[in-house]
Order: structure tokens, then C-alpha cells, then sequence
């Protein structure tokens, strides 16, 4: 499903604590309401499975932040450089999510995603994730107001 070349020359390595500052300013770049610096250090103190995509110069290309939670993994946080929109390495990183989810056991990923979020969607739908319902008010949103998330499964 991947692009044969989105993930040639990448690297993946598990996040540590070392790398919230560079995952944080990724993760500002390409999200509007984006987690914070605490969410990040949080995931990899709990224990969550949390990798990165580095080239070999070190850049960061993308990353994701993965919780079990019984038979089910939960995508909490995935994000693709800007400058590789478009080319297949989002489908790659579900790839992993989905291999490193049934490594673990789980039988489906679970994420929500904003409805605004169209190229998120298009990737997850592309991808094979089927919308199985929607949380309202989940998100915060410009001016106070908040934004719902569609909430899809994919079974790995």
C-alpha cells in the first residue's frame, strides 16, 4: 500500500525523552491545536508506543504515539512532515501502527479525527479505517469553541 520509495532512506527508532522538542515542533507545524510538549513526555513516561521516522542525517520526517488498551490500540498521535505530504509516507506509518498493534495483541486500531481534517481522512479512509461513530465537542477549536471527531477502526 505504501509508495515504494515514501519510506526508503528512514529509519524507525523509539521516542525518548530527548526527542519531545523536535516531535513538539513537528507536531506545531502541521496541527492547529497541537499536543503539547507535557503530552509527549507523558506518552513515553506511561509506557506508550511511541516511534519516530528519522532520516539518516537525523531529520525528522514523521512520527506516532500508540496505547493498548486491552485488545484494542488507540492512535493518539501521528504526523507526517509538511515537506513529505503526498508522498505515501502517512500510509506508511499506519503500516507500522498496525504491525507494531498486532505485535501487541490488539485485534483493531482505534483514532478520532477531525472532520476538517481532510487529508487525514482521505489517508485513514484510503487506508482502509471505517468510521464507527462520532464524539461531539471532542476537540478544541479556534475562539473557544470546540470540533467533533469522527472515530474510525481499522482491523490489523
Amino acid at each position: 500500500m505504501t509508495a515504494p520509495s515514501a519510506a526508503a532512506g528512514l529509519a524507525l527508532v523509539p521516542m525518548t525523552l530527548g526527542d519531545v522538542d523536535a516531535v513538539h515542533a513537528l507536531e506545531c507545524s502541521v496541527f492547529p491545536h497541537p499536543w503539547s510538549r507535557a503530552n509527549f513526555s507523558d506518552s513515553i513516561q506511561a509506557g506508550y508506543d511511541a516511534w519516530l521516522l528519522r532520516s539518516a542525517r537525523g531529520e525528522l520526517a514523521g512520527y506516532f504515539v500508540l496505547m493498548l488498551v486491552l485488545d484494542e490500540a488507540h492512535l493518539l498521535d501521528v504526523a507526517v512532515a509538511g515537506e513529505r505530504h503526498g508522498t505515501g509516507l502517512g500510509l506508511h506509518l499506519l503500516e507500522t501502527v498496525c504491525a507494531r498493534a498486532k505485535e501487541m495483541g490488539a485485534e483493531s486500531v482505534l483514532l478520532e479525527v477531525r472532520p476538517s481534517n481532510e487529508r487525514a481522512l482521505a489517508v485513514y479512509r484510503r487506508f482502509g479505517f471505517a468510521e464507527i461513530g462520532l464524539r461531539k465537542g471532542y476537540y478544541p477549536a479556534h475562539e473557544g469553541r470546540r470540533e467533533d471527531a469522527i472515530v474510525m477502526r481499522h482491523t490489523v
